[in-house]
C-alpha cells in the first residue's frame, strides 16, 4: 500500500516493500475516524463506505488511496494484520474479496466510465511486500501489458494451479481459473490454503491477484494469480505491481 486519501498528521508514506513511518496508519484511519463517524452520523468520511451490518468484527471499509487516480482499498474493521493472519481462515470469517470486487464501482465512478471486467483487478501484497500492517485489498485497473498477456493466454489457465507461461511485471506467477460471475462463496485466501498445504503453512510470503476475465463461450470469471516471495532474487511478492494506478485502460 503506497498511500491513502486522507493522511494522518506527520505520516510519511513509503513505497512498496518499505516500512511506513507508522505501519498502523490505515488502522488508525479506519478505526479512529471512519467507523466512529459512520456509527455516530452515518457518514463514513474519510472513507467512502463503512459496512457494519454484521458487526465490527466482520465489517469492512472502503477508502480512496492517495496514490492513483482511482485506486481504492478495502480494509476490515477488525484488527487483522494481513495475508498471514490466521483470522482470515477462521470459520465464519468474512470473505473480503467479494465486497472488494463489488467495490470496483468506486473505481468506475472516479473515472466517469464503466470498464470491462478484464480491466479491473484486486490485489493483496505479501507480509514482506507491503508497508501497512492492516489487511487491505487494492481495487484498481490492470496494467495494459498484463491484461494483454492474460487475454492472449486464457486457454493456459486451468482449474488447478499451473505456472503461468509468461512473466508478469517481471515476476513468475501461477494461475488458476474461477468460473463464476462474482466472488460470492469463493474466497481466494481459502482457495490457496485449501489447495496447497505448503502455501497454507507460509501464507505471509504469498501475494494474490484477482483479475476479471471472460472465458470462451462468454462465460464470466476470474484469473487468480499467486506469487511467492523470493527475497534473494528481489521478489517481495507485491501483486499490486500488476495494477496500473494511472488506469491507462480507461483511456482506450
Amino acid at each position: 500500500m503506497r498511500g491513502w486519501g486522507w493522511v494522518l498528521p506527520g505520516l510519511l508514506i513509503a513505497p512498496i516493500g518499505c516500512r511506513a513511518a507508522d505501519p498502523s496508519a490505515l488502522w488508525k484511519i479506519v478505526n479512529g475516524q471512519c467507523v466512529p463517524h459512520e456509527t455516530a452520523t452515518h457518514d463514513p468520511a474519510p472513507c467512502s463506505l463503512v459496512a457494519l451490518a454484521h458487526g465490527g468484527e466482520k465489517g469492512f471499509a472502503v477508502l480512496k488511496d492517495i496514490n492513483g487516480v482511482a485506486q481504492f482499498l478495502l480494509i476490515p474493521t477488525a484488527r487483522i494484520s494481513g495475508i498471514e493472519d490466521p483470522a482470515i481462515l477462521a470459520p465464519g470469517e468474512t470473505n473480503y474479496w467479494s465486497p472488494a470486487w463489488q467495490g470496483r464501482h468506486f473505481v468506475e465512478e472516479r473515472l466517469h466510465r464503466s470498464l470491462p471486467r478484464d480491466a479491473l483487478s484486486l490485489a493483496i501484497n505479501s507480509s514482506v511486500g507491503r508497508s501497512q500492517d492492516q489487511l487491505h485489498i487494492h481495487i484498481d485497473c490492470v496494467r495494459p501489458d498484463v491484461r494483454e498477456t492474460l487475454n492472449a493466454n486464457l486457454d493456459k489457465v486451468g482449474s488447478t494451479w499451473t505456472p503461468f507461461p509468461f512473466a508478469l511485471a517481471g515476476h513468475s506467477y501461477r494461475s488458476i481459473r474461477i468460473e463464476q460471475d462474482t466472488l460470492d462463496g469463493i474466497d481466494p485466501f481459502r482457495l490457496l490454503a485449501d489447495t496447497d498445504p505448503a502455501a497454507k503453512a507460509e501464507m505471509g510470503m504469498h501475494t494474490l491477484v484477482v483479475i476479471g476475465a471472460t472465458f470462451p463461450g462468454d462465460r464470466n470469471g476470474f484469473v487468480l494469480l499467486d506469487d511467492h516471495a523470493d527475497l534473494p532474487a528481489g521478489d517481495r511478492a507485491s501483486g499490486e505491481t500488476l495494477q496500473d494506478h494511472t488506469c491507462a485502460v480507461a483511456a482506450k
